[in-house]
């Protein structure tokens, strides 16, 4: 799977419901993907419901077309405190290209693409010395 560039045209950071990330969890159910919570109770334990962040990491090729895209989901835990998880989930093409943007902007697509570059690395709250 081909990592997807801040500067690819597929590359896009949306800003999804739950609802709609657990419609997006279904149709992976459906499909069989792998890369997908275990089931829609699984998801709900782990991520608080509201607003959470997509963007676009990896597309699947099969056969020169683009056969499903992996993307990163950056969202609040379901526990209490406080504290934001980052996974990854597969979506089909037209999918991804029906959410709406929030990375137009070229420098809030440089600024969301090192965010989500961070998070996967892991961040830690550090105390100023």
């Amino acid at each position: 799977m081909p990592l997807i560039h801040s500067t690819d045209p597929d590359f896009r950071v949306c800003q999804i419901s739950f609802d709609t990330l657990l419609t997006i969890q279904l149709e992976a159910e459906e499909r069989g993907w792998a890369t997908r919570w275990s089931s829609v109770d699984a998801l709900r334990n782990q991520v608080r419901e509201g607003a959470v962040v997509l963007q676009s990491l990896m597309r699947e090729e099969r056969g020169g077309a683009v056969r499903a895209y992996r993307c990163l989901v950056l969202f609040s835990t379901a526990d209490d405190r406080g504290v934001g998880g980052i996974a990854t989930i597969d979506l089909d093409p037209a999918r991804l290209e029906s959410l709406e943007r929030i990375d137009r902007d070229p420098d809030v697509r440089r600024a969301l693409a090192r965010i989500f570059s961070l998070a996967t690395g892991g961040i830690t709250m550090v105390s100023k010395e």
